[in-house]
């Protein structure tokens, strides 16, 4: 006879971990599925970790989770192909206990955080591919895998397998993700000795730095990049719409390189050794682009419900608090004897909707559409800004006041008046 759980969870990341842990607390009996060979050796990210998001699942998992530094300092780059312009923000409040973010290798997390969950009393399967979803009509009943025997059945099911799932899609709950609403990330891991890493960017033993990048790395196309320090190594990366990508046949490792030779990156990066290269897809679509994320007899968190900020490059926060939720509805539906009916299961979107999770995706829910549609925030004004920069700073024995009205008459220049008028209101309104 197949095997029956209360809950399936499908994909060992951050969203499928946290629903794991968060279910087997609550007393179910939950079967977790994992595609890769260990939990975590198919996720990929920069990656940054969100103390308060995982505090409120684990809240003393800083005495072992595997963190690599507490970030101090963050910098925000708009480059053009030769120098950038940018802010830096450093607090002595972020060196401060406890610790607000941290810096992680996704791999050991991951693996640290499916142990908590198998040890809360979840089961966890690697190398098992679901392959498609068993339903009764349009309920929920359990899933396929390619394994022997491969039918396993449940009350409910928990979709957290990533951008690129394929179950909801085979199941019609939603349609096909739209290469406009999806974003391509290629990213390599330096080491460096840990002195090396500290001198180059000021910080002391477990501080770390995070600088994200805009402008002419993108070659054009809506992206960003992004560079964070671990203990022994540096992550870096860039992204783009694959949208854009296929549009512009630039092809994403060919963008890194050129990322990697930037005057302003070249050196932080001088003399490492390259030990890893991975490349994944981000949902970017924002709050336009979530799908239903709730059915009779399904849930849908992180990555595969769009779950990510792409503006404040935030994603593992979503992904573990959206599990959590989902957990916590169907936790709390069980101890009240009510069945996971979509009625029912319409409880986890009214905690998404009381959550910072859907009030931070509205708020900039007309950002990607503007920045498809405004290609010069990412070349023609990472260039004016910088010779801007450059124009001030230089002594040459011009005037201020003249160097002002250059400034001015290059951005009109390039933009127009009603050009400049146009982009402020439509920023404006992307962010209000």
């Amino acid at each position: 006879m197949a095997e029956k759980f209360d809950v399936i969870v499908v994909g060992a990341g951050m969203a499928g971990n946290a629903a794991a842990y968060t279910l087997a607390k609550g007393g179910l009996n939950v079967l977790q599925i994992e595609r890769g060979e260990t939990p975590g050796s198919k996720n990929v990210q920069g990656a940054i970790l969100y103390a308060d998001a995982i505090e409120k699942i684990i809240p003393d998992f800083r005495d072992e989770a595997p963190l690599e530094r507490h970030l101090i300092e963050q910098r925000v780059w708009v480059l053009d192909d030769s120098s950038y312009i940018g802010t830096h923000y450093r607090s002595e409040a972020f060196n401060q206990e406890p610790y607000n973010r941290y810096t992680i290798i996704r791999a050991h997390f991951d693996q640290w955080f499916n142990k908590k969950a198998r040890e809360a009393g979840a089961l966890t399967i690697c190398e098992t591919t679901v392959s498609e979803l068993l339903l009764d009509g349009k309920k929920v009943i359990g899933v396929r895998t390619d394994r022997k025997g491969g039918e396993i059945y449940a009350d409910a099911v928990i979709l957290a397998d990533g951008v690129n799932s394929r179950l909801a899609v085979k199941a019609g709950f939603h349609a096909e993700i739209q290469p406009r609403d999806v974003a391509l990330a290629v990213k390599e891991i330096h080491f460096l000795p840990q002195e090396t890493i500290e001198a180059r960017f000021n910080i002391g033993e477990e501080e770390g730095v995070v600088i994200e990048m805009a402008g002419k790395i993108s070659a054009g196309m809506m992206g960003t990049g992004f560079l964070y320090t671990n203990k022994e190594s540096i992550t870096l990366g860039v992204g783009c719409m694959l949208s854009d990508f296929k549009q512009q046949k630039v092809t994403p490792y060919a963008l890194l390189d050129r990322m990697k030779s930037h005057p302003s990156i070249a050196p932080l990066i001088a003399g490492s050794e390259m030990k890893e290269y991975a490349a994944h897809l981000i949902p970017e679509g924002g709050y336009n682009a979530i799908p239903q994320v709730w059915g009779d007899g399904w849930l849908i968190a992180g990555d595969a419900g769009q779950f990510v900020n792409g503006i404040h490059r935030e994603g593992s926060n979503l992904a573990m608090t959206t599990g959590m939720l989902a957990a916590q509805t169907l936790v709390e539906l069980k101890q009240a004897g009510k069945p996971f009916t979509a009625g029912n299961l319409a409880k986890y979107k009214r905690k998404l909707d009381d959550s910072f999770v859907m009030k931070d995706l509205k708020k900039y829910r007309r950002m990607p559409d503007i920045f498809h549609k405004n290609k010069q925030f990412f070349t023609t004004y990472p260039e004016l800004l910088s010779k801007a920069a450059q124009t001030l700073i230089r002594v040459d024995g011009v005037d201020k006041k003249t160097k002002e009205k250059s400034i001015k008459q290059s951005f009109v220049a390039a933009r127009s008046r009603l050009g400049l008028i146009g982009d402020a209101f439509r920023f404006w309104r992307a962010v209000e």
